[in-house]
């Protein structure tokens, strides 16, 4: 054997020995890249992005309105022009760290070529999957990529009325394809969910059970629910973070929110695009810096503006325009104020919701079933004739519980709200006796109390002391894994 075989074939050999190495330092670095990371640390990192753009793109581009006909053709879906890298030199014009693609919306048409439904571009003459062009056209411009997804779904009946035990599995097999398929997702904006409008609970579509799957996939990406029309903003109920749709008339505290939140506007009238976008007056890049961007910021905030792509799908010179305007307004200063403290969010099911209750007497028609009615507008106000007044509340069987939240009705009319609920104990019943849990002295509207694991039939709050006008709105009780 010659001298230059040899020579060749330890060239060959040290290739390939480089090429393992290589593949294992990829693969580890993957996986330390992939590792999960605490929440706290997940939640400071998107303050830290401060601002972003939601783009509103999708099958009502095409329809007239935002919830177009749930059967219009897939034919209609066809923007000739696009180009996602335009979008992301929008966005990047404007200041902005990040964008937030709409998926799939209430219509329930998709804009990659999922294997669950043919509602798809796969259907459409343009057949080309929207999802990852733009995720590649933004992390080309070094912009973090997050998704809209919503669990409304009017085409294929995820609505009240229809609901099947299959539509669970197809929601999480969506969202394998979205969280598998386009990388590093950093968020998920999740819409129609237990909403006023929407009316799908989070039993009926389990939230715990979607939650669990999506950390499962990726377990650094924020799961962000639409649900502020619902759910009180003092704490984080059933989202990583608390979002705010403030044309929908959901306005966050600027004085006293203290959890990670996130607000939005259009920067048209609409969400999506309408024949009249290109010649509307936009929203002024002064109004967006100086009464949303920088105010926001200050109170934890995060905040998205929504840019709609035309049915080219590119976005309007007139929006193109003003983004560079808030550009020149406004940049990026650094990582945000850090958040006071850490809240674990809930993301079980509410045990005591519709339960049967008991209570001492109550003032007049604001009986004790107010509770428990998931309904944070109603309350129960103990009798004023009653000293040391209690709520119970009664499962059928033992059940395990872990926590406890409580949430006062707050009649401040724009004050600052003060807490008549001053002391009281948790307690559950053992069989023979009530037993205390813990409990703690917060003064917060709404309080969460966990304590270890018990199996019980009945909980009880005891109220030692409080001030005229207590009115709780719900007392709700978990097991939160």
């Amino acid at each position: 054997m010659t001298n230059k075989v040899l020579f060749c074939k330890k060239n060959v050999f040290t290739g390939l020995l480089l090429l393992a190495i290589n593949l294992l330092h990829f693969n580890y670095t993957t996986k330390a890249q992939t590792a999960a990371k605490p929440l706290s640390v997940l939640q400071q990192s998107f303050l830290d992005l401060r601002f972003g753009m939601f783009i509103h793109f999708n099958i009502p581009t095409y329809g007239g309105h935002d919830w177009p006909d749930p059967n219009l053709s897939p034919k209609v879906f066809n923007p000739k022009k696009l180009n996602c890298e335009q979008w992301a030199d929008a966005a990047k014009s404007a200041g902005m760290t990040y964008g937030c693609l709409t998926t799939k919306h209430h219509s329930g048409f998709c804009i990659w070529p999922t294997k669950t439904t043919p509602y798809s571009v796969s259907s459409s003459d343009f057949n080309r999957d929207v999802v990852k062009e733009y995720v590649n056209a933004f992390r080309k411009k070094g912009l973090k990529v997050f998704l809209y997804y919503s669990i409304l779904d009017t085409h294929h009946n995820i609505r009240p009325g229809w609901f099947n035990k299959n539509q669970q599995q197809f929601i999480k097999n969506q969202l394998t394809e979205l969280l598998t398929n386009y990388g590093e997702i950093s968020g998920l904006i999740i819409d129609g969910w237990d909403a006023p409008w929407s009316r799908i609970s989070y039993e009926t579509i389990s939230f715990q059970e979607i939650y669990s799957h999506i950390k499962s996939l990726q377990p650094n990406c924020l799961v962000m629910d639409h649900n502020a029309a619902k759910y009180p903003a003092e704490f984080l109920f059933y989202s990583d973070i608390k979002l705010y749709e403030q044309n929908a008339g959901q306005i966050i505290s600027r004085e006293t929110n203290l959890i990670p939140a996130e607000a939005g506007l259009p920067i048209n009238i609409n969400w999506f695009w309408k024949k009249t976008s290109p010649s509307e007056v936009v929203k002024s890049a002064k109004f967006i810096v100086e009464e949303n961007l920088i105010p926001l910021n200050k109170a934890h905030c995060n905040f998205i503006l929504n840019v709609a792509p035309n049915t080219d799908g590119l976005i309007d010179d007139n929006a193109i325009v003003e983004l560079k305007k808030i550009g020149q307004l406004w940049k990026h200063t650094g990582p945000a104020e850090k958040l006071p403290f850490y809240q674990v969010p809930i993301v079980a099911s509410n045990l005591a919701k519709h339960q049967r209750t008991n209570s001492s007497w109550s003032e007049d028609m604001e009986i004790s079933d107010r509770a428990v009615d998931d309904d944070f507008s109603t309350t129960w106000v103990p009798s004023s004739f009653i000293k040391e007044p209690h709520l119970d509340i009664i499962f059928s069987k033992p059940t395990l519980i872990n926590s406890i939240g409580i949430a006062e009705y707050a009649y401040n009319n724009g004050k600052p709200f003060v807490s008549k609920l001053q002391t009281y104990k948790l307690q559950y019943w053992t069989g023979k006796n009530w037993q205390d849990l813990k409990s703690q002295n917060e003064t917060s509207r709404v309080r969460v109390i966990n304590f270890r694991t018990v199996s019980t039939t009945k909980v009880r709050l005891k109220i030692n002391s409080y001030q005229p006008g207590l009115s709780i709105s719900e007392l709700m009780v978990y097991h939160n894994k």
